[in-house]
């Protein structure tokens, strides 16, 4: 264990559960159930499971084609899901403090239509809303949407900048003290505390104002998960929570000190940005009980499914079907998709030296996420160790099968990192974002408010 920096510093986690899985075999598993990634009853059991063991929030991926997590081929239980937003408001009404976090894209989707969905779950959550904002990448998504190709990489993300700001103009549309509902005057609301967004700019055009009020954080969490250089501008700008994937603390500090260091710059606390890479962890009482179920997922997975999960992850743009899967892994060329995790993969490749069935083995369950087997006390030792010396914030916790994974990490890892003092006994609030200790976020017209009134 190196130095303590921050002792008192306590974990964010978020659970990503998918209900047909993490790991691309885990509907295979006899515990999991064959049909959870569209079983509304098992996603609420998920749900409770995930308040049971205190977690910040539940997360959820989202794809807008059928080839969204490894390809059509194989038994690939990824290959149809509920759509996040719909889902988690079912979910809300078996939770209390639980957060959910749900992703859209900013390539796909209109601005308002976005903005109105997220007010919406804002409000019917009561505040424990979290917009996990993505470019969406992939030929097979675009041809869903009037397109042949996918749009250029720096395109993508030109859009996503003006998208965010347009959003976040659109959830400002009312101030938090607008309805007034008295009804003795017959006054409903303050109308001169219902704003319009007049948006015009090189991707969108947008007047407003939006027609759902704020909720009781302000507006949603907005979440971002990109990790190339126009990823790290655009979370230094807009991203309250950054979910993020590092095989080595060395590589998650430079990319935690970087990201700070720019929202410092752009006036920004580093504070208000919390970055939380993403966990698999396989849990035994003991070393080899950890190994076993480990080994035991590994020995469930299709070789086409596997390869069909590396041609996504690296890319797009290799396509390894025909290849000696005893071989190494070829190059492949450029992407307009995931750039930073087609290099990821091609980095676990050569540090290991993997072939390639060895390495759609190792990111089977985590996609280039860091895989812990072990027991609680030594999966423990790695999350505090990022913890403490600038690697993490908090994790997104991947677990490999549910709900196994899942409440072998609540019965297990949670009580240790309590016994430790990195993590709650209890929520801290009602809110997702009093959960993460995130601040309110002021409307503009109150800031600006507040300002004329200082300086007179």
């Amino acid at each position: 264990m190196t130095t303590n920096i921050h002792p008192k510093r306590k974990l964010r986690l978020g659970a990503f559960l998918p209900g047909g899985g993490q790991h691309i075999a885990a509907w295979r598993q006899p515990d999991q159930p064959s049909d959870g990634a569209t079983s509304l009853a098992f996603h609420i059991q998920l749900a409770k499971e995930a308040e049971r063991g205190l977690f910040d929030a539940y997360f959820l991926a989202d794809g807008l084609s059928v080839s969204f997590g490894g390809g059509i081929e194989g038994g690939n239980a990824k290959v149809a899901g509920f759509e996040p937003v719909t889902l988690f408001a079912a979910l809300s009404q078996h939770t209390k403090q639980l957060g959910f976090i749900a992703t859209a894209s900013t390539t796909y989707e209109e601005p308002y239509t976005l903005a109105r969905k997220f007010a919406s779950l804002d409000l019917i959550t009561a505040g424990r809303t979290g917009w996990n904002v993505v470019t969406t990448t992939g030929d097979a998504t675009a041809q869903n949407f009037n397109r042949d190709t996918q749009l250029p990489h720096a395109e993508r993300y030109a859009r996503a900048h003006e998208h965010v700001a347009v959003v976040k103009a659109l959830w400002d549309s009312f101030e938090d003290d607008a309805f007034v509902r008295d009804k003795a005057t017959g006054q409903f609301f303050d109308a001169d505390k219902l704003h319009a967004a007049n948006h015009k700019g090189a991707h969108f055009q947008v007047k407003g104002p939006l027609n759902v009020s704020r909720s009781p954080q302000g507006h949603p969490v907005i979440v971002q998960a990109g990790q190339s250089e126009d990823g790290r501008g655009f979370a230094a700008a807009h991203a309250e929570v950054i979910f993020t994937a590092h095989q080595h603390l060395e590589t998650a500090q430079e990319f935690y000190r970087d990201i700070k260091a720019r929202a410092r710059g752009l006036g920004r606390s580093p504070d208000h940005l919390l970055i939380m890479p993403g966990v698999s962890p396989f849990v035994g009482r003991t070393l080899d009980e950890a190994q076993e179920k480990y080994d035991r997922l590994t020995a469930l997975i299709l070789p086409e499914d596997g390869v069909a999960l590396l041609n996504g992850l690296t890319g797009g743009t290799l396509d390894l079907r025909g290849y000696d899967l005893d071989g190494p892994l070829p190059p492949a060329p450029p992407t307009e998709g995931m750039k930073s995790r087609q290099a990821l993969i091609r980095a676990i490749a050569d540090e290991h030296g993997f072939t390639i069935r060895q390495l759609y083995q190792w990111v089977a369950s985590a996609r280039g996420h860091l895989t812990l087997v072990g027991t609680a006390e030594t999966i423990a030792d790695t999350l505090q160790d990022w913890l403490e010396n600038e690697g993490a914030d908090g994790f997104n916790i991947l677990p490999p099968w549910l709900p196994t994974g899942l409440t072998d990490f609540v019965d297990l890892v949670i009580p240790e990192l309590q016994r430790r003092g990195l993590f709650r006994t209890e929520y801290e609030g009602r809110t997702l974002r009093e959960n993460l200790g995130l601040p309110f976020p002021e409307t503009r017209w109150a800031q600006a408010r507040r300002s004329t009134q200082a300086a007179e």
